[in-house]
Parts: C-alpha cells; sequence; structure tokens
C-alpha cells in the first residue's frame, strides 16, 4: 500500500479504531485501583474544596485571590495546578468520585494519541519534503508513521493504565510536549508565525504542568534552534526568519503559561528552595552526581516502560518481552536508510534519558510517562522510513513491508494482552498497597462513624480520604515530612498535644506498609510515656487478606 493508494478515510479509519480501542481499555473499570495519594492531592481535593465553597487548602498557601476565591497556584513544588482546574467540570457534570475524576486523564492520553499522531506526521513530512509540495501534502494528512505510534500506544500497558490514574503521573505533560513538537516542526517546515507561538506556549504551559517536561522542552528547543542555525549560515533561502517582534512574541508566549509558578515563588519560595536543596543528594537519597549508575537505572527502566511490566500493584506483572528488541532493531534500520530523519527523533530520546539521571526526587519508573510517548514516536519514525524504503518495485520490497507490518501486529498483539491480562488480576486484586480499595472502606468507616478528623501518622492516608469522604472527615498528617526515613525533632511534642483526649483516633500503615519509617515506634513509646495503652479498634485489609490501615485509640490502662 503506497501513500497514494491508501485513502485518507482509511487512514482516518484506522486512527479512530486505535482511539476507540484505547478508550475501551482505559475507562474499564476506572474506579480501580484504588485512589492514589497523589491523584486525591493533585486534583481532587483542591477541585472539591473550590466546587464545594470550602477553605481551599492550597500548596504553601500560595494562592491567587479572585472574587473572593482563593485560587491554588501549585500543588507541589514543581507540580502546578492544571489538573485541579481542568476536574472541576468533569465533577461538577458527574458528581465527586474516583471514576468521574479519572475521567479526565483518559482523556488526556486520548487527546495525546491524536497529538502523537500529527507530531510524528509533522516529522516525516519534514524528513521526506522539507517544504517541497509533496511535504506541505504529507503534513496535512495521517501517515503511516503516524498510525503506527497510536497504534503502538493505544493497547500499551504503560500508556494505558498510566492514563487511567494520569493525575497520579501528571500526563498532561503528554499532550502538550507533543503539541510543542508537531507545531516547532511545522514552523520550521513552514515558517508560519502562529505554529511557533502555539508551540512555545505548549513548552510553557507543559513545563507549569510539571518542570519533570524540562527533559524533553529543553533538549526540543535547542534541537530546532540548532537546524535553524545551521540552515540560515548557509544561506537556505526556506528557513523561517526572526523578526525583533516574532522572538519577542515568541517569549511572552512561553512565558505566560508560567506566571502562577513564578507568583508561587514569590510568595513562597518553594520551587528554589527545593530544587537548590535536593541539587546534590535528592529527597529520598538519590546521589545526583553519580551519573553512571543512575543511568544504568533509567535505561532499565524505559526497557521496563517498553514491555509493561512493572504494574505490580495491579495485582500481578504482565510483560510484552519482545517490545524492546523490536524498538531496537527498528530504530537501527532506521539509522541504517536514513540517518538524517531518524536520528533528530531518536536523539531527542537520547537527551531525555540523559537528563533523567538527575532528580530532586527518586528514580521513579513512573517519571517515564513522559518519555514513553517519545519512545515510541522515534520508532514510528523509523518504521515509516523502513516502510518508504522498501518500495515494492525493489528487490524484496513487499517482504520487507510485510515484516514491518507483522512486527506492529505483533507488538499490538502482545500489548493487548498484557493489558488484558492486568484488568483481569485488577479486579480480584483491587490494587495493592498505596493503590489498594482498602481506601474506600476507611474513609466509610470514619465518616459514618463520625470520626471526622482522625490523627495520620504515616504518608497515603490523609488525601484520598479526604476525597473520598468528600470533606467530611479531614486527617490531620502529623507524621511530619522532615524526612522519610526518621521522625523529625518535634514529632513527640506534636503527637504529645492530642494523647490527653481519649476520643482521638489514630491512622496508621500496617506493619510492613510503612511508608515514612519510624513514626509507629515513636507512637508506641510516647503512648507509654504518658501512662496510656494503645487499642486497635479497626484494621482494613486488601482483598488478599494482607493488613493494610489501622485505627488506634490511645486510651487509660484498663
Amino acid at each position: 500500500m503506497s501513500d497514494g493508494r491508501f485513502s485518507r478515510g482509511w487512514r482516518l479509519a484506522w486512527l479512530l479504531a486505535a482511539g476507540a480501542l484505547y478508550l475501551a481499555l482505559a475507562a474499564y473499570q476506572l474506579g480501580l485501583p484504588g485512589l492514589h495519594y497523589d491523584e486525591a492531592k493533585e486534583a481532587g481535593i483542591n477541585a472539591l474544596e473550590l466546587l464545594n465553597g470550602m477553605p481551599v487548602t492550597a500548596f504553601g498557601g500560595a494562592t491567587l485571590d479572585v472574587a473572593g476565591l482563593r485560587l491554588p497556584l501549585m500543588v507541589q513544588d514543581y507540580i502546578g495546578a492544571l489538573n485541579v482546574y481542568l476536574a472541576l467540570p468533569f465533577l461538577a457534570l458527574s458528581g465527586v468520585g474516583v471514576p468521574n475524576l479519572r475521567i479526565l486523564p483518559v482523556l488526556t492520553g486520548l487527546a495525546g494519541l491524536f497529538l502523537v499522531e500529527r507530531a510524528v506526521s509533522e516529522w516525516v513530512a519534514r524528513g521526506r519534503s522539507e517544504r517541497t509540495s509533496e511535504g506541505r501534502r504529507l503534513a496535512t494528512q495521517i501517515s503511516l508513521g503516524g498510525l503506527a505510534a497510536v497504534t503502538l500506544l493505544a493497547a500499551s500497558p504503560s500508556y494505558v493504565f498510566w492514563s487511567r490514574q494520569g493525575i497520579f503521573v501528571t500526563n498532561l505533560m503528554q499532550p502538550l510536549c507533543s503539541l510543542m513538537i508537531w507545531q516547532g516542526l511545522r514552523w520550521l517546515r513552514t515558517g508560519r508565525r502562529d505554529a511557533l507561538m502555539l508551540a512555545a506556549f505548549a513548552a510553557g504551559l507543559a513545563l507549569y504542568a510539571k518542570l519533570l517536561a524540562v527533559w524533553v522542552v529543553a533538549p526540543f528547543a535547542l534541537l530546532a534552534a540548532g537546524w535553524w542555525a545551521a540552515r540560515r549560515m548557509k544561506g537556505d533561502a526556506a528557513v523561517p526568519s526572526l523578526s525583533a517582534g516574532t522572538v519577542f512574541a515568541a517569549a511572552l508566549a512561553f512565558i505566560l503559561p508560567l506566571l502562577p509558578l513564578a507568583l508561587f515563588n514569590v510568595q513562597s519560595g518553594g520551587t528554589l528552595s527545593s530544587l537548590l536543596q535536593n541539587a546534590g543528594r535528592s529527597y529520598y537519597g538519590v546521589n545526583n552526581l553519580a551519573i553512571v549508575d543512575n543511568l544504568g537505572v533509567r535505561l532499565s527502566q524505559l526497557v521496563q516502560v517498553l514491555r509493561g511490566d512493572q504494574f505490580w500493584y495491579l495485582g500481578g506483572s504482565y510483560a510484552n518481552a519482545i517490545a524492546p528488541w523490536l524498538a531496537l532493531a527498528a530504530l537501527t534500520a532506521g539509522i541504517l536508510l536514513a540517518p538524517r530523519r531518524t536520528l533528530p527523533p531518536a536523539g531527542l530520546l537520547a537527551a531525555g534519558v540523559l537528563l533523567s539521571v538527575f532528580t530532586i526526587s527518586d528514580l521513579f519508573v513512573t517519571h517515564y510517562a513522559l518519555l514513553q510517548p517519545l519512545a515510541i514516536a522515534a520508532v514510528a519514525v523509523a518504521l515509516d522510513v523502513m516502510w518508504q524504503a522498501a518500495r515494492p518495485s525493489l528487490k524484496n520490497g513487499r517482504a520487507w513491508r510485510g515484516a514491518v507490518v507483522l512486527a506492529v501486529a505483533l507488538w499490538l498483539a502482545l500489548d493487548l494482552s498484557a493489558t488484558l491480562r492486568y484488568h483481569g488480576a485488577l479486579s480480584r486484586s483491587g490494587g495493592l498497597s498505596d493503590h489498594s480499595d482498602a481506601s474506600y472502606h476507611l474513609a466509610y468507616f470514619l465518616r459514618h462513624n463520625g470520626m471526622g478528623a482522625p490523627l495520620a501518622l504515616d504518608w497515603g492516608i490523609d488525601a484520598p480520604v479526604r476525597f473520598l469522604s468528600q470533606g467530611a472527615v479531614t486527617p490531620i498528617e502529623l507524621f511530619g515530612y522532615a524526612s522519610p526515613e526518621q521522625p523529625d525533632a518535634d514529632f513527640a511534642t506534636r503527637l504529645g498535644q492530642f494523647l490527653p483526649n481519649t476520643d482521638n483516633v489514630y491512622l496508621l500503615h500496617a506493619p510492613g506498609r510503612t511508608v515514612f519509617a519510624g513514626r509507629r515506634e515513636a507512637f508506641v513509646a510516647e503512648t507509654e510515656a504518658h501512662g496510656l495503652s494503645l487499642r486497635r479498634i479497626e484494621q482494613f485489609t486488601q482483598r488478599d487478606g494482607e493488613p493494610l490501615f489501622e485505627v488506634w485509640r490511645a486510651m487509660p490502662p484498663e
């Protein structure tokens, strides 16, 4: 099937079918796994407060006051409040609930699919024909490379399950980075000023969504600028011109979505402080100077994300074992056949991986939710190169094209198998650990037993309970964020203020499930020092019977 014979209608039907497959897989049993702390904290709670007219618990106390409303600026030092505002219409229309909240990231993932197709198709058009009439024609149609990218993402376990809990991984970065790449390449090809403005705005908005987007934004900006400067020096008349007014307008478009981040730092200094404090050694103890070791971890995570076997907390671990090998083979073939077309997206991916060795938190595999679509896009460009190089008129051309079709079909089939098996495991487990649906039962118990202000002595309890109880239960986090390894010096003092009231209840993870270490032991010691004895009044387990949450009271000895 040449470009001419494969009609626009069939391409559109293929694209829509891939989108429908993704939606079916991503929207099924959307209430599972259980609500993760980050989902509730980084969108749900503030959205709930704004909808119900409750006092807003803004991160860092930083807000923009508009008509009596205190609008949160950020949800973490390096994560903007975009998900909060985007979640509002979904919760307002459908009510407050976990599936209701997750509709937003699922649709974000759908937008990400279509924007990856646009980015790949623009890359293909630019690489094959640049500013010729054929290039303009190719850029306006759905390319075979773009369809390959959408196909390889639609059933991918990594893409599907990270999109279902997209607030957890800030999947807003994905479509915004794809939009930036699409429009940036479009500007380089056509010189259209509006494309440059949109690319700059998407870049700024991606960074506001989460600063992690710098892994893609910075290398792409350097790549585009380098290409523009090199062609300009050669006197290429096709290179778009850059007037001072255009540069100023693009800079303004980039800065505009970052204004909330700037205002947040004026009020709290949180982002700058977090970056400086964790530059050498991260919050969770990663040595940012151990570049070789960190790179080894990140490369193994890239392979893991392509396999899709990182979702143990769904109740199993299933993999597409050949995906990394197919990706490597495609990229190698693409680079050998057409290095000028394949190296730019592959180089952008490599730059993102190199930047990922530095972290202010930890080397979490979830960070690679940002790079997975880029990896698939690079593979898709390489597949398009292979397809075009293997023209049927050439010797063995049809056989080579058959190999490309077989590789894509096999990749899709194994991804689909793994994703369906994950869904089966999830329906049995309900999610494990911090993703368990046991939190639903905990929130119900606290709400309907009048325990409206329990004391959380570990991380991961407060935000889900607040959202699931629709604000009726507001736990007080006493454990302290200073260190995840041990209680801070004031922990005992904070706890001692509440121990005299024997009506207070305390929330802990079960032994072996603790996140912030040392708080349980300090709680027991401080209770004994006050002459009280501990009584566990309820325990909540995962569906497999493994204890997860405990509810305690400190009582006078009998």
